[in-house]
């Protein structure tokens, strides 16, 4: 009888892991890219949708270095920009660039923090350590609005005016979510990832209208 060889614990798991960490971190490994074009209903391209590509068969590859610190300033009574997206464990600064005072505050699960605001461009950092969606408001100007995206993946941009956004990741697969503040909820679906050739597609969203409050002067007229 042929004696019988003691099992071996198959590697497969760990070894793709393994292998798909060091794509991610190898700036000379295989990569491939995501040419993606966000459009409505009408047809109409999308600006300041957050497109991200959270991978499916390893955990997302921890940052290279500390993030740099995102500043989102008031200036004319406005946040700018509108859609910030980042990657957990960034700080971020809201400084009043006005003459007036602005109140920032966010409800948010990601994120709760209340900031009273003098003019003059200062601000204490928020660190965002949760990922999520930190809708920022301002108590004293109801209209004024911004958000931040907060992912926990490298893989991540905002559409431009055209609706276009372009990823390069390394090959492999990934749940590609779409998220806009005018979406009920973000738009996901598994994409497969080649170094062959790029992957362009389009993707249709269905947005709700904006309910946000309109902008008015002091004597409550509309502003053009």
């Amino acid at each position: 009888m042929t004696p019988r060889l003691p099992a071996v614990p198959s590697l497969a798991g760990p070894l793709v892991a393994a292998l798909f960490a060091l794509a991610a971190l190898n700036p000379l490994a295989s990569a491939a890219d995501l040419v993606l074009t966000v459009a409505d209903a009408k047809g109409k391209p999308v600006a300041d949708a957050v497109v991200s590509l959270l991978p499916l068969d390893a955990p997302a590859p921890p940052a290279a270095e500390p993030a740099a610190e995102l500043s989102i300033p008031q200036r004319d009574s406005e946040f700018v920009p509108l859609v910030a997206a980042v990657r957990v464990g960034t700080s971020v600064r809201f400084p009043n660039e006005d003459t007036i005072k602005h109140h920032v505050y966010s409800l948010s699960a990601a994120k709760r923090f209340d900031l009273p605001l003098q003019g003059g461009g200062t601000s204490p950092a928020v660190l965002l350590d949760q990922p999520g969606v930190v809708s920022v408001g301002c108590n004293i100007h109801d209209w004024m609005r911004s958000y931040v995206v907060v992912l926990d993946t490298p893989w991540f941009a905002r559409t431009d005016s055209q609706g276009l956004v372009t990823l390069v990741a390394p090959a492999g697969r990934y749940r590609r979510e779409i998220w806009h503040y005018r979406l009920a909820q973000p738009v996901a679906e598994e994409v497969t990832l080649s170094d062959a050739a790029p992957l362009a597609a389009t993707a249709t969203v269905a947005l709700r209208r904006d309910r946000h409050p309109v902008r008015r002067d002091d004597a409550g007229r509309v502003y053009p």
